[in-house]
């Protein structure tokens, strides 16, 4: 899992989005992991201009990322505001916390649950994919997703049930879904991530995003 490699955009030299990733590695299954102290911000918390951007990002194959189908930025923002911040184990409670400060949707999913070499483009007509445990399924035409040789896996709304993390995950691929208009704040979003997951214990490495010629 050394590259992802990054469909050309239909948006042409244009497009926004700026992708970063790692692989966090933990000895023993996340749910063991402590929750350690959380490392300095290396950036302000995020406005409506962030939020703006992350939009404009996922609307740019056609997709409308308003309502249920906000960025999941958004829905972790909503989650604090009502005193419902969801809490299911450190790693995944870190990816949150760094999401909602930062205000960059992050895919967290089990990297041992993927098949194949990883790619992210747009979803096409008709794409779709289950995201909960009830069986209720996400539209994808139009909005960028990561993608495995199965298919669809996570995008910055809502990840795939398939490759979703439980409690006995031990390796972690984290995605963030930045945006080029943010010059420089994805890879600040990557940096915390990994100061606080490796102080959580794990072993974290880039993987690197590649844009196909």
């Amino acid at each position: 899992m050394s590259t992802i490699a990054v469909a050309p955009h239909p948006m042409g030299p244009g497009a926004q989005l700026d992708a970063v990733a790692l692989l966090a590695t933990f000895a023993a299954p996340i749910a063991e992991s402590t929750l350690p102290p959380t490392p300095p911000a290396p950036m302000a918390a995020a406005d409506d201009g962030v939020r703006k951007a992350i939009r404009d990002v996922l609307r740019q194959g056609g997709f409308k990322p308003t309502g249920r189908s906000k960025p999941a930025s958004e829905f972790l923002l909503g989650a604090e505001a009502q005193g419902a911040f969801p809490t299911i184990n450190p790693p995944i409670d870190i990816c949150n916390r760094v999401s909602l400060h930062s205000g960059m949707p992050i895919s967290a999913i089990d990297a041992d649950r993927i098949a194949g070499p990883l790619s992210i483009r747009m979803g096409g007509a008709g794409e779709e994919y289950v995201f909960n445990s009830a069986g209720h399924a996400i539209d994808l035409e139009g909005l960028l997703c990561l993608c495995d040789g199965e298919g669809a896996c996570a995008n910055a709304v809502k990840d795939a049930q398939r490759t979703k993390t439980t409690s006995d995950t031990k390796r972690l691929l984290v995605i963030v879904w930045g945006s080029k208009a943010l010059p420089g704040l994805s890879n600040q979003t990557a940096a915390w991530l990994q100061a606080w997951l490796a102080a959580a214990g794990a072993t974290v490495e880039p993987v690197a995003c590649r844009t196909d010629a």
